[in-house]
């Protein structure tokens, strides 16, 4: 069951509830606290200190649970319950606070709460304004469209700028950038506000400047000063006060004739200032344009472009006159007009042309400068420098042009030919008008030229060195000698032959022969390299040409030698197939010489060197032999167990390919006498006692015949060196150039009795050596020495360019060799006698 209310007990629970809130209010602090701070103060400044102003204890402010609370705004600002200091927890923004409002004030309220009592103070922060907002337009860009008929002082708007900023920082003044035309005029709103007014101060011209660009700038009265910008385009709108005109008022014009239809005369250009419609044009023939003209040339009404309509003929009309008026499509259409006169030019349409009247082929090669080849006239329809004609040929040939007459040309040689070089030459008579553009025509002859014989017969080389061996065949092909000869048929037909020479009464011809027809040379006898060893002579070549030409080469022949002279045994000298007998005594020393065998080889050089080596020998300790010199020694002393007859056979080998050889048998006996063994020859003194009675008499007879014989030598040789013949160049040798002899033994030493001597001489003095026997400045011995002889080497030629020429001096030379030689021997036989 419900309790039922009374309206005395409502009555008192009224009365309760005020007296609980008349207590509550009664520790409320009725009185607002103020404060004012800048905007944008930095986080952590301090304010107030709340506990000194609001007479609060410090250090109760924890116990009573101090507390800020911030009505109807971010929690900008906080209390420190340690000091009671109220400080700044995050910047404030005036113009976000106070939602961008241009009022005067802007508050932040606060209520500051404590507990045990409880008690709520309020506190009103007041925000200053600072000038941190320059001004700004709505807009970056301000386009105005103003026509260029426009009165000057005429006013436009233009958008204001905005400072959130109050008072003082708020938009104070406008500045316009220079202009000639335009100015501003700041206004005040009624709400305190500043805008501008641009105003026109001078006509505008479209057509001198169709665009203004302006820059508008607000300014704030803060300290310092902030500004924003806007930019201000002015577009001149464009009205019909300009009127067509054309590049030129009068156009001279040049035009060919036969030009095609269509071809273009003349572009016209019209110009109007003005834009849009007012700047279309449209171009018209006027009325004093003849229908002649009309009909001719084709105006293009929206191009300007005359073209080409009927045929021009410069015969039939020469000069067009025509008027063309420009009229643009303005509301009230304004136009211009020019004058235009087309001259037709005779066209260039006749090609000049060219004909040979004479033309000289073929030619000699050898024709005179100067002489004419070809007469060529010229001629040309056209008339002006389209009939002027000019002839040429081409470049870099041996031929000009020489003007005769009018139009008339003469094609002479200015430089010599030679058909070797070109046998033929084109030549292209080019003939061309001045016109323009230039026509031309062109004609060709060829001329040939004829061969002459003025090319004598060239080899390839001037010398040839033809290396020839020995003990060839007979008819055996030595070389092909080719000349060249650039003429052409009989001048180019070549005939080879030797030019006769003779050497030792020998003809040329004798010993080679060449084909006449292709140069190809041949041998017709053996050559031997120990007789000949060199030639020397011309090969001519002869074209058949008239008169002939020729031209000749130097042939050297060389003889090459061969391995084909075995050597020959000359000490010690001994009968064909005949054993030499020796005799030494038993007590001979070790190293004693006991025989020397000597060797010749009439090879080369190369084949001629020779070596000696034992063949046999019936005890090889005992002797020895020197390979080189052929020296035969005692190894030991004799004793008496070898036998009493040794025999030695020595064989003498050259060193040819293949090697030939020859061998002598020395027989040694062994004796007890006092004779002493062979020695060094300038050790061991010579013993006359050796020699027998018999070996005595046969060398005093020939030591006389031969004393004789070299008596009649020398008594020829000074007759023939008395009675030279001063026509004819000396004698020559077999050889053809050079004719040597040149023994291969060398000089040697040594010791023997009379008999060894003059069988040395006599062996030596056949193969081209002198042996001498002279004495030893001691007196107590003898040497012999192995002398060279001369030998003479000459050779004549007709042929100036390789012939050898031996004069007097050398016959003299020659001479004197010889007889030097002879006195040589004289004084060897004197020493044997």
């Amino acid at each position: 069951m419900r309790p039922v209310v009374t309206m005395e007990s409502l009555r008192r629970y009224v009365l309760l509830v005020v007296l609980v809130l008349f207590s509550f209010v009664r520790n409320i602090s009725s009185s607002v606290t103020h404060y004012s701070i800048p905007e944008e103060m930095k986080e952590g400044s301090v304010v107030a200190n709340l506990a000194t102003d609001l007479g609060l204890d410090v250090k109760t402010l924890n116990q009573r649970k101090m507390r800020l609370d911030i009505i109807a705004n971010k929690k900008y600002l906080d209390v420190n319950k340690e000091t009671g200091e109220l400080y700044i927890v995050e910047k404030i923004d005036r113009e976000y606070n106070c939602n961008y409002k241009s009022s005067a004030s802007c508050y932040l309220k606060l209520e500051i709460i404590l507990e045990s009592p409880v008690r709520i103070f309020n506190i009103e922060v007041e925000i200053l304004d600072i000038n941190d907002n320059a001004p700004q337009f709505r807009r970056d860009v301000i386009h105005l469209d103003i026509s260029e008929s426009t009165p000057k002082g005429e006013r436009f708007s233009l958008s204001n700028a905005v400072d959130p900023d109050v008072g003082s920082n708020s938009v104070k003044t406008y500045h316009l950038s220079e202009s000639e035309y335009f100015n501003i005029e700041v206004q005040t709103g009624r709400d305190g506000s500043k805008f501008a007014e641009l105003i026109l101060k001078k006509t505008l011209d479209r057509e001198q400047q169709a665009v203004h660009n302006l820059i508008l700038t607000a300014v704030d009265g803060g300290t310092p000063a902030r500004s924003g910008t806007a930019s201000v385009i002015v577009r001149v709108l464009d009205t019909n006060d300009n009127a067509p005109t054309f590049d030129e008022v009068i156009h001279n014009v040049k035009i060919m004739e036969n030009s095609p239809i269509g071809s273009l005369a003349i572009h016209l250009n019209a110009t109007d200032l003005d834009e849009g419609s007012n700047s279309d044009i449209l171009y018209s023939y006027s009325l004093y344009t003849s229908e002649k003209t009309q009909q001719t040339f084709n105006l293009n009404p929206s191009t300007g472009e005359i073209t080409v309509k009927g045929m021009l003929n410069y015969e039939d009309f020469r000069i067009y006159d025509m008027e063309v008026i420009a009229t643009d499509h303005g509301a009230t259409s304004l136009s211009g007009q020019c004058t235009i006169k087309i001259l037709v030019e005779d066209m260039n349409d006749n090609h000049p042309e060219i004909s040979i009247k004479s033309f000289q082929s073929p030619v000699n090669e050898n024709i005179e400068l100067d002489t004419v080849i070809a007469v060529v006239s010229v001629s040309d329809k056209d008339s002006g420098d389209n009939g002027v004609v000019d002839l040429h040929i081409p470049d870099n040939m041996p031929f000009k042009l020489r003007e005769s007459s009018d139009n008339y040309f003469e094609l002479v040689v200015s430089e010599p030919l030679d058909r070797e070089k070109v046998p033929e030459y084109d030549i292209t008579f080019t003939v061309t008008d001045r016109g323009s553009p230039p026509l031309s025509d062109n004609e060709t002859m060829t001329l040939e030229l004829l061969d002459v014989n003025d090319n004598v017969p060239q080899f390839p080389r001037s010398f040839y060195t033809i290396r020839v061996m020995e003990n060839n065949a007979p008819g055996a092909l030595l070389s092909s000698l080719t000349a060249f000869d650039p003429d052409l048929h009989e001048n180019q037909y070549l005939v080879y032959f030797i030019l006769e020479k003779e050497i030792a009464n020998t003809s040329m011809s004798m010993l080679f022969s060449i084909n006449p027809e292709n140069g190809n040379l041949y041998a017709l006898k053996t050559f031997d390299y120990e007789i000949e060893k060199e030639f020397l002579f011309h090969i001519e070549a002869r074209d058949s040409g008239s008169p002939p030409l020729s031209s000749n080469v130097t042939i050297h022949i060389v003889i090459v030698d061969q391995n084909d002279n075995a050597p020959v045994i000359v000490s010690p000298w001994r009968a064909h197939g005949s054993v030499v007998e020796e005799k030494i005594p038993r007590s001979t020393d070790k190293g004693s010489l006991v025989a020397k065998v000597i060797a010749l080889d009439t090879d080369s050089v190369h084949n001629s060197r020779i070596t000696y080596q034992f063949l046999q020998v019936t005890d090889a300790t005992l002797f020895s032999l020197d390979q080189y010199n052929g020296e035969i020694r005692t190894m030991r002393m004799f004793s008496y167990r070898d036998p009493r007859h040794q025999r030695l056979v020595v064989v003498a080998k050259d060193n040819g390919e293949p090697a030939l050889s020859a061998t002598v048998t020395i027989k040694l006996s062994t004796v007890e006498t006092v004779v002493k063994a062979y020695s060094d020859m300038t050790e061991v003194p010579l013993e006359y006692d050796i020699f027998s009675d018999l070996n005595l008499y046969l060398v005093i007879g020939l030591g006389s015949v031969s004393f004789l014989l070299l008596i009649t030598i020398l008594v020829t040789i000074v007759l023939k060196c008395q009675k030279p013949k001063p026509s004819k160049a000396a004698p020559p040798c077999r050889n053809s150039v050079i004719s040597e002899r040149n023994s291969t033994i060398a000089d040697s030493t040594l010791v023997s009795n009379d008999a060894y001597w003059y069988s040395l001489f006599l062996a030596e003095t056949r193969k081209g050596k002198l042996v001498v026997r002279q004495p030893v400045p001691k007196g107590s011995r003898y040497v012999v020495s192995s002398l060279p002889r001369g030998t003479g080497l000459t050779d004549t030629s007709d042929s100036a360019a390789s012939t050898l020429q031996v004069g007097n001096g050398i016959a003299i030379k020659k001479c004197t060799h010889h007889l030097s030689i002879l006195s040589r021997m004289l004084l060897y036989a004197v020493n044997i006698l």
